[in-house]
């Protein structure tokens, strides 16, 4: 492949980016990605030859699912010889969901996967589609000294912030800074030029190692937020339900939940009944740990993992992933602590 011109995979699912408005009855729809050169033509001015794929029927970010992941996923590994990066354009509801599985599910990743999309349509005047398209191509397409790409991991780029995926976090539905990583600083910040965190990005062992596409998820997960005011028949229908593999507690602060007995005692039951129980915490930024208060070290004995500074999508995408590819529910508690994809902080 020549190392001095890029090539783009551009893969449209369906969002607000790729919208315009019809100017016979006034509403969104979208438009044909074929034509996205046209739709954007600075992207002429980059030296790179982007391709585009667009996935039929489109998908709102509210109905995307495993599936589609594995769509998405199986994509990059049938077209990842022919291309040097990958940006998909997805709606911003789910776009954390989807960057953190994919990323768990892209073990040996040699090259850019960038997620962005937009809250207004491309084609409207204040657009900020544009800006987050061009330069997730930028980022995609960049190359360092030794002909490697400069940001091999899966990623989101929104509003002049490259943040890595599965610490990424939907944190606003009108603002253009729609996208936060309150325990990972960003990858990269886009000024007049792009500046990279160099030392912060994750780079694969080896360079000609080969993809791996782990497409086997496991979905047999729940999640419960601990809130003043539950009942004992709520938290136990939740976590303690049959068909339920593992459930991520949501609880407060540091990893701490109610202290009374019934609240212990229904934890220890899913324990006992060889759940896995995942502690992350409902606040923005922080880390768990329970062994600061008593509450948390209640939870601690009855045998919760804790998720450390992991989100609530991180922590579905890895549970997703480790529980679709281990029977053994004690290696999936064990590699739960670990950092796989950079999920957690080390």
């Amino acid at each position: 492949m020549d190392r001095k011109r890029s090539s783009i995979l551009l893969i449209y699912t369906g969002g607000t980016i790729g919208m315009r408005q019809d100017p016979a009855d006034q509403t969104l729809k979208p438009f044909d990605f074929k034509a996205i050169l046209e739709e954007v033509p600075e992207l002429k001015k980059f030296a790179i030859r982007i391709d585009s794929y667009t996935f039929a029927p489109l998908i709102d970010s509210s109905d995307m699912d495993p599936e589609m992941w594995r769509r998405i996923a199986l994509l990059i590994r049938d077209s990842y010889e022919s291309y040097d990066g990958f940006v998909i354009l997805h709606g911003t509801d789910t776009m954390a969901y989807t960057a953190s599985a994919l990323s768990f599910m892209l073990e040996d990743l040699a090259k850019p996967v960038v997620l962005t999309g937009s809250q207004l349509p491309i084609g409207a005047p204040r657009t900020d589609g544009k800006e987050n398209l061009i330069s997730a191509v930028e980022i995609a397409s960049t190359k360092d000294d030794e002909g490697h790409a400069r940001v091999p991991e899966v990623s989101i780029y929104f509003n002049s912030m490259l943040l890595r995926g599965n610490r990424s976090t939907k944190v606003s539905s009108e603002n253009f800074a729609a996208f936060k990583s309150p325990n990972c600083l960003p990858l990269a910040t886009a000024g007049i030029s792009i500046r990279y965190n160099d030392d912060l990005i994750i780079r694969p062992s080896s360079w000609d190692a080969p993809l791996k596409v782990h497409e086997n998820l496991l979905t047999d997960v729940s999640i419960l937020k601990v809130h003043p005011g539950i009942t004992p028949p709520v938290m136990r229908h939740i976590i303690c339900g049959q068909e339920i593999k593992a459930v991520i507690l949501e609880t407060y602060g540091s990893g701490n939940a109610p202290s009374a007995d019934w609240f212990t005692g229904i934890v220890e039951e899913a324990a006992s009944m060889g759940k896995v129980l995942l502690n992350v915490t409902q606040c923005p930024s922080g880390n768990v740990n329970m062994k600061i208060y008593s509450t948390g070290k209640k939870l601690e004995d009855a045998g919760v993992v804790s998720g450390k500074d992991i989100t609530t999508e991180g922590a579905l995408g890895k549970l997703f992933h480790l529980l679709g590819e281990n029977e053994d529910l004690e290696k999936v508690k064990r590699l739960l602590g670990e950092n796989l994809r950079g999920e957690i902080s080390s």
